[in-house]
């Protein structure tokens, strides 16, 4: 059972979220909660697998919301998945910075929001090429971010093969398409994927797209 806690300011939202999760064979929700400071306590208390998360909420939004989440022991394997709007798109580097496993539109189609709790609740990134162009165009517009050098202390310990399957993550190819384009099998794939994730200390593969665009190893276009 797919446990989902669905956070926003607006009861409507939050009560139709429910009440799709609810109906969906194999998921229940957890609860709801208002804003960020209730979202971050009802994640501490049930322990969902995936967070539903607003972005604009009283008292606390839903970035720092999601960076308490992912950042506490406590529910560091809690999931969250933003929820937002075209006009926020300025907020999807803070939220994957912050740990978020992916966003969606809030007009996103229910079976595609129902899908889409389920890839990033089995510990995927739901990052397709389209996010991650706007996240290298937030990356490159923010003057005060240092990148950290492509050398040791960047990618440090991280194989030439290694580096070449970060490249093709950070272009948004998905593992098939990595595995086709590199000659390799899947499972290979996946196995350099997941000494990435170890190696580079990122929840997931959002992290690894911004680690390899902070490292240097990627230069936007």
């Amino acid at each position: 059972m797919t446990r989902v806690l669905v956070a926003d300011d607006q009861a409507l939202v939050r009560g139709s979220f429910r009440l799709l999760v609810e109906t969906e064979p194999g998921f229940t929700a957890v609860g709801e909660a208002e804003d960020g400071v209730a979202a971050v306590e009802l994640a501490g208390r049930t322990l969902p697998d995936v967070v539903l998360m607003d972005v604009r909420m009283p008292r606390m939004d839903g970035i720092e919301a999601t960076r308490r989440i992912c950042g506490d022991p406590a529910t560091s394997a809690v999931r969250v998945l933003i929820l937002t709007t075209f006009d926020l798109d300025d907020y999807v580097y803070a939220a994957l910075r912050a740990g978020a496993s992916g966003f969606l539109l809030k007009d996103t189609p229910p079976a595609d929001l129902l899908s889409a709790i389920r890839v990033v609740a089995e510990g995927e990134a739901l990052l397709a090429p389209t996010v991650t162009r706007r996240l290298i165009a937030e990356f490159t517009r923010r003057p005060e971010t240092t990148a950290r050098p492509a050398g040791p202390a960047g990618l440090e310990g991280v194989t030439e093969r290694e580096r070449e399957v970060l490249l093709l993550i950070a272009r948004g190819l998905s593992n098939a398409e990595i595995a086709a384009h590199l000659h390799l099998g899947l499972a290979t794939v996946k196995t350099h994927i997941g000494r990435l994730l170890s190696k580079l200390a990122a929840r997931d593969r959002a992290q690894l797209v911004i680690a390899a665009y902070e490292s240097g190893l990627v230069t936007p276009a």
